[in-house]
């Protein structure tokens, strides 16, 4: 999905630093910035992150400089990020479009997550309570909810929302100046 979406808008991906393990197949600095716990945190305190949250009992976040540097181009920035992230991002930055891809389905969700083959039972029913939870409340943090059901549908639906303006100069100053902001009343939170 993602790729195909980078593919047709010309955005660029924003990789996320995680202090899980890599999977069989990951790549450090292409699917996740692999990190430990301390250096996460200095991250965290020293601002070098957009957002960042717990998942899964792992930190996820978004390392502030790449897309600073993106948005200072004028290139839509895509992050692959759940609600608690979503709602930093939006604080910071109030233009941001957010979009939270639904899965059509929880049976189809948990048969996507048992065919990857990398899950444990126990990991799948902890990543399914989670997913509810976060469908619950994604109307609260999103601006479109996009159900991905057919594959082609879908990704049509993300281009359409993304072909609007790029990012302007002014948008990347406010996002920087905001984020600066969001960063520290999240550090204290």
């Amino acid at each position: 999905m993602i790729d195909a979406v980078l593919e047709r808008t010309g955005a660029r991906f924003s990789v996320s630093a995680t202090t899980r393990a890599p999977r069989s197949g990951e790549i450090d600095g292409r699917d996740y910035r692999f990190v430990d716990e301390d250096t996460f945190s200095d991250l965290v305190r020293s601002g070098g992150m957009l957002e960042w949250a717990e998942y899964g009992g792992y930190r996820y976040g978004t390392p502030r400089a790449p897309v600073l540097d993106l948005l200072d181009r004028g290139v839509h920035v895509v992050l692959d990020i759940e609600n608690d992230g979503a709602h930093q991002v939006k604080q910071a930055y109030p233009m941001a479009v957010l979009v939270f891809l639904m899965p059509p389905s929880r049976d189809e969700l948990e048969r996507r997550l048992r065919s990857r083959g990398d899950t444990t039972d126990h990991d799948i029913e902890r990543r399914l309570g989670v997913a509810d939870e976060q469908i619950l409340d994604a109307r609260g943090y999103y601006d479109y909810l996009v159900v991905n059901g057919e594959l082609e549908t879908a990704i049509s639906q993300v281009v359409s929302i993304l072909q609007g303006p790029a990012t302007s100069d002014e948008d990347s100053d406010a996002f920087r100046t905001a984020g600066d902001a969001s960063t520290t009343r999240s550090d204290t939170e």
